[in-house]
């Protein structure tokens, strides 16, 4: 990012103060994310992310090699927000035994997958010996398999299983394999928006405490946020000062997952899914307000692709990952697919005039793929012929 010309992009904007602020390393507010939020110059908040984007960054944006298992999808909670759950009454509910998740790691491991990522639901009778052999189990296959496992809500649901503090339940989860924790479950910290999307579900202050929990006792884990549908732009200012907070405390988050709301078979009120616009803001928001936070994710299981690839150029460093077999977003009408190849995701950083960096769960490189001459030209030919004139 050239800061003379971002400078001169946002010499009229309303939104010169933030930037200058950024400029200077100074943190900026609540009051100045809402600002953000509420701003209708899309450019210019994206000129100021993607400022911080390269200063954190540099012209690098990452993808990882990864699974999802979901391990099953039968669940004691209704969330009104998802689709994925269901009940033991239910004919499409689904659960696998220790062996055929083991199954499925090991067809991962054949093909280069370097991470594991375990969800599932809050399971009516499975016991808490069943997760520790899964851990185990696949700890065994391989030792480099990064196994990043379980919500917090998941964690206090085995907690409650073990009959043992969340602290503890941890340690014991750690020992049988487990190296991170997911982000899931955060969804809207606010508690009024939180009993309308998922109600029963953990409060914010006992997600926050599984994660700082985590953290101190020396491990890393994510964080998400789910938007776009019944909050306001104030809770989702709101949602990202406690997850700053925190991080401030622990230094325990690596990265930050803005999750798209996908509104089919559900609950909530809300017909349709964020726009374009609505997500690349949250994702520029995200990067300006988040200092703290070194890498901001584009989830293209929820954005697609091709707004995924945009979103390089609003503040988000990384693309996610190869995936493979997403059940919870296609159960909500994610229409993305499962899976993508790394080729894809390689060629899509490239487009976006990024150097493809293959990475780790915590972002230290494994692969990295300079960008070429070549990509540069093919890059500026699209978007030259983007903008051509058509015949009639």
């Amino acid at each position: 990012m050239n800061v003379a010309l971002t400078s001169i992009a946002l010499r009229e904007s309303d939104l010169r103060d933030i930037y200058e602020k950024v400029v200077a390393a100074e943190r900026i507010s609540e009051e100045d994310a809402l600002r953000l939020f509420q701003s209708k110059d899309l450019n210019a908040v994206g000129a100021i992310a993607d400022f911080v984007r390269e200063r954190k960054c540099g012209n690098q944006a990452s993808y990882i090699l990864n699974r999802y298992i979901n391990y099953s999808n039968y669940c004691i909670l209704s969330c009104q927000f998802c689709a994925f759950a269901r009940k033991k009454r239910d004919a499409d509910g689904f659960q696998f035994s220790v062996e055929e998740i083991a199954e499925k790691a090991r067809e991962a491991l054949a093909i280069g997958i370097t991470e594991l990522h375990i969800v599932g639901g809050l399971h009516p009778n499975l016991p808490f010996s069943y997760y520790l052999e899964m851990l185990q189990t696949l700890r065994g296959l391989s030792p480099k398999l990064h196994l990043k496992c379980f919500t917090a809500i998941e964690i206090l649901h085995l907690a409650w299983l073990a009959k043992k503090s969340v602290k503890q339940t941890l340690e014991e989860l750690r020992s049988a394999g487990l190296n991170s924790l997911t982000g899931g479950g955060a969804e809207i910290f606010n508690a009024a928006v939180r009993s309308q999307i998922a109600k029963g579900k953990e409060s914010a202050a006992e997600y926050l405490d599984v994660h700082r929990t985590w953290h101190k006792l020396g491990e890393r884990s994510t964080c998400t946020m789910l938007y776009g549908h019944v909050e306001s732009l104030a809770d989702r200012v709101d949602h990202l000062r406690q997850l700053r907070q925190l991080q401030d405390e622990t230094q325990g988050f690596v990265g930050f997952i803005p999750l798209a709301y996908q509104p089919e078979n559900n609950k909530i009120p809300a017909p349709h899914r964020p726009s374009g616009f609505d997500s690349l803001r949250t994702i520029a928001v995200s990067r300006i307000y988040l200092d703290n936070f070194p890498h901001i994710t584009a989830y293209w299981v929820g954005l697609g692709l091709k707004l995924a690839q945009v979103a390089l150029s609003y503040g988000a460093d990384d693309i996610h990952g190869t995936i493979f077999e997403e059940h919870i977003f296609r159960m909500a009408g994610g229409e993305q697919g499962q899976l993508q190849t790394e080729a894809e995701l390689v060629k899509a950083i490239r487009e976006a005039r990024r150097e493809p960096v293959q990475r780790d769960t915590f972002y230290a490189t494994v692969k990295k793929e300079k960008l070429t001459h070549k990509d540069t030209k093919e890059s500026e030919a699209r978007a030259t012929n983007a903008f051509a004139p058509t015949d009639a």
